[in-house]
């Protein structure tokens, strides 16, 4: 199945320790860090995308939109959904929200590019 706007997936993260800003060293407060946001986007945006992809590929991350709207304590949910919103060739556009049970933490935008894996790694530094 070719990728097509549309395609979604949410994954669930319930926040621990190691999921702080202290912990991933972007400030000094015991909350949500914003890296950890963006690496729970990108897994919705892989598992959205991963039903498209032929035997061989991957997709890798190429920008990322983010605005960070509440703090989230430790041992809080956080759901994280992302959705094809375009498809330009190989970049794919994705729109994104994570919520808790309050309401919206973050929205944004993350572009994905399709490689062949194999190509890719050659290329690797």
């Amino acid at each position: 199945m070719p990728a097509e706007a549309g395609l979604s997936a949410t994954v669930e993260l319930t926040v621990t320790d190691a999921d702080t800003a202290i912990a991933l060293r972007s400030g000094d407060v015991p909350v949500l860090g914003t890296p950890r946001l963006v690496a729970l986007v990108e897994e919705a945006a892989v598992k959205a995308l991963a039903p498209a992809l032929q035997a061989g590929e991957t997709s890798v991350g190429m920008r990322v939109q983010i605005d960070h709207l509440a703090p989230i304590a430790v041992g809080s949910t956080v759901t994280a959904e992302a959705s094809v919103e375009k498809v330009e060739g190989r970049r794919i556009g994705f729109t994104f929200n994570v919520s808790d049970a309050s309401g919206l933490v973050a929205a944004g935008k993350i572009t994905r590019a399709v490689v062949e894996v194999g190509p890719f790694m050659e290329k690797a530094r």
